[in-house]
């Protein structure tokens, strides 16, 4: 049999508790559990039950991450809600209710813009953890709009401009104001968005009767069409940190007026796999923050409009016990 100390070149820590803050791969023996230990990915690829929102909402905008997310505007208007992890609490409102708007950010420092308020809006607004401060309009007014980064650096998608015509138009904001930036090469509304201002993904959504699969990514310069989803779908939601890991679950699938679905699949920068574990409430209008391994889900309709949240988890590092047989 190989030594561990012949394949790696040192020797098992010995230690009376679990280091604090482990590196990928790092292997030691806890001497007050007698346990082998290890620190790795762990896959778990599935949903479950958070708490619910405040009060049923779909076509919100989101920000954050899954122990730390804003929901805000909506089809209640002003409704701003965080999430801590177990349950959602009120936040200040936006100060122009809207719904279909889009989200940036984190829960502290977070950007709403775009959306439909008797009309599409171009207003932006900016939220400290304490109130919402609006600043630099879009160039152009927008909702059901797709949008990721963070507040002073967010890219904003697609949508559907006043006449509800179907948008290609791409934004880049600078923390004060919006500049045009190269546009979609399919333009389209209600897709599904992560990554970051220079490392984006657009996924799904529908312009007109046509719904979407297409997928399309964003390096800082220019779109470029990559792999399609496997479940064609619109009115759908997106996490994850860049344009190679990401995150697309819920929407509806054709033919109009179309099909809640839980589908989940998972991006890894060439294509995405659809997830045998879908959403526990199929849904569309629904909205999301996080990653690709941390997620949450939260609101939309059935087409009953929900309350309901669910949380993901992917694949993420975490101490493991490694046994011999």
């Amino acid at each position: 049999m190989t030594a561990y100390t012949g394949i790696q070149g040192q020797n098992i820590l010995i230690v009376s508790s679990d280091p604090a803050n482990p590196t990928e791969g790092q292997i030691w023996y806890n001497s007050t559990s007698n346990l082998l230990k290890g620190y790795a990915n762990v896959v778990t690829n599935a949903w479950a039950s958070g708490g619910n929102l405040p009060g049923t909402n779909t076509d919100m905008g989101g920000a954050g991450i899954q122990t730390a997310a804003l929901g805000f505007g909506g089809s209640t208007g002003p409704m701003s809600v965080s999430y801590n992890g177990t349950s959602w609490s009120a936040t200040p409102a936006l100060n122009t209710p809207r719904r279909g708007p889009g989200g940036a950010g984190i829960q502290t420092a977070a950007l709403g813009f775009g959306g439909y308020s008797g009309g599409a809006t171009a207003a932006t607004e900016k939220y400290n953890g304490t109130s919402w401060t609006s600043t630099g309009s879009l160039g152009t007014a927008r909702y059901r709009i797709g949008g990721t980064g963070i507040q002073t650096a967010a890219i904003a998608m697609g949508g559907l401009t006043p006449g509800d015509n179907p948008s290609s138009s791409s934004e880049l904001f600078n923390g004060t104001s919006w500049t045009a930036s190269p546009s979609l090469n399919t333009a389209r509304c209600a897709a599904g968005s992560a990554g970051t201002q220079t490392s984006a993904l657009y996924f799904g959504g529908f312009a007109g009767a046509s719904y979407f699969a297409a997928t399309e990514s964003y390096n800082g310069t220019s779109w470029t069409t990559v792999g399609s989803l496997n479940t064609t779908r619109r009115r759908l939601t997106g996490t994850g940190a860049s344009n190679s890991s990401a995150l697309a679950f819920g929407g509806d699938t054709p033919p109009s007026p179309g099909t809640a679905t839980g589908a989940t699949e998972l991006y890894n920068g060439t294509s995405w796999t659809s997830n045998p574990n879908s959403m526990g409430t199929a849904r569309y209008g629904i909205r999301g923050a996080g990653t690709q391994g941390l997620a949450v889900g939260f609101g939309g309709e059935t087409p009953t409009i929900s309350s309901a949240t669910e949380e993901w988890t992917g694949s993420l590092l975490a101490v493991r016990t490694i046994t011999t047989s």
